[in-house]
């Protein structure tokens, strides 16, 4: 039995025909295809806050949702002038929410503002413990929500879809 040497591609080529695959296959769908992978959009759950849509991380150390009850009553109308709302465009969104330092577990709760409540889509849950994230995968329609954590809690944070 005779055996064949096999061709060998030039070096350039193999990697030429490496990259075009990789990168044929790292590439997002054109078409807005739905089974696209959700953005990612990360949150940090502070005392009291989300740090993402405040001035900065304001210190609070509660060690029960009444402290901040307090905290909100006497800072929130001075904090609500500096939030920046999250602009996102209409699509599938993973949340991901950490509790960095709050000594309670907390959740996270994303629903339409105002009566657009009813029509809009929500997400909501809870089991955040000290150290620990969660994720919280949504379709979101264009219009305005808020989200918040009920259990720590925050102010609704303001988040507008186009």
């Amino acid at each position: 039995m005779l055996i064949q040497p096999r061709k060998m591609l030039p070096f350039g080529s193999l990697l030429l025909t490496t990259g075009l695959l990789l990168s044929c296959q790292a590439q997002p769908p054109a078409d807005g295809n739905a089974d696209a992978a959700p953005q990612i959009i990360e949150l940090t759950q502070t005392g009291c806050q989300f740090l993402e849509t405040e001035s900065g991380d304001r210190g609070y150390a509660p060690t029960s949702a009444e402290d901040c009850e307090q905290i909100n009553a006497d800072t929130l109308a001075e904090r609500e002038a500096e939030f920046e709302p999250l602009e996102l465009a209409a699509g599938t969104y993973t949340f991901r929410v950490t509790n960095t330092d709050v000594p309670y577990e907390l959740g996270f709760y994303l629903r339409g503002a105002g009566a657009s409540t009813a029509t809009l889509p929500k997400v909501s849950g809870g089991g955040l413990t000290e150290g620990t994230t969660q994720e919280y995968e949504i379709t979101l329609k264009p219009g305005s929500y808020v989200f918040s954590c009920p259990l720590n809690p925050t102010p609704d944070y303001p988040v507008v879809v186009n």
